[in-house]
């Protein structure tokens, strides 16, 4: 017997993210917190609204949810990114981590968050 999910139940998902994620933070360690993604790791942080989201068919199947870019955020610490975060501020939630490209990052410049997704496939 097959398995399926209508796209409303996939988006319910990526809506947590498109509604409640209203910071933006890359972080030279994995966070598995709300405070380590805001302050223990963080090396940058941009503030982000629902208008940052697209959510959209999967590139296979599914369906995905497209971050914006965030251009000339300023760097706040030092160090080699490796994450990015995103975070509910208002209830101090961590809801999402991904990888990015290892990149060395100095205190007062400026980084280029790219534009990135979380995707879910359809069930099999």
């Amino acid at each position: 017997m097959g398995k399926s999910f209508h796209d409303d139940v996939l988006d319910g998902a990526l809506n947590i993210l498109k509604n409640n994620v209203t910071r933006m933070t890359v972080c030279h360690t994995e966070p598995t917190t709300y405070t380590e993604a805001i302050t223990t790791y963080e090396l940058a942080d941009v503030t982000i609204d629902s208008s940052d989201f697209t959510n959209a068919d999967g590139d296979s199947s599914g369906r995905k949810t497209t971050v914006g870019s965030q251009a000339a955020v300023v760097i706040d610490n030092s160090g080699t990114a490796t994450h990015i975060a995103l975070v509910d501020v208002s209830n101090t939630k961590l809801l999402a981590v991904t990888t990015c490209n290892s990149q060395g990052l100095t205190l007062g410049n400026a980084v280029t968050f790219p534009a990135f997704d979380f995707e879910f496939t359809d069930p099999t």
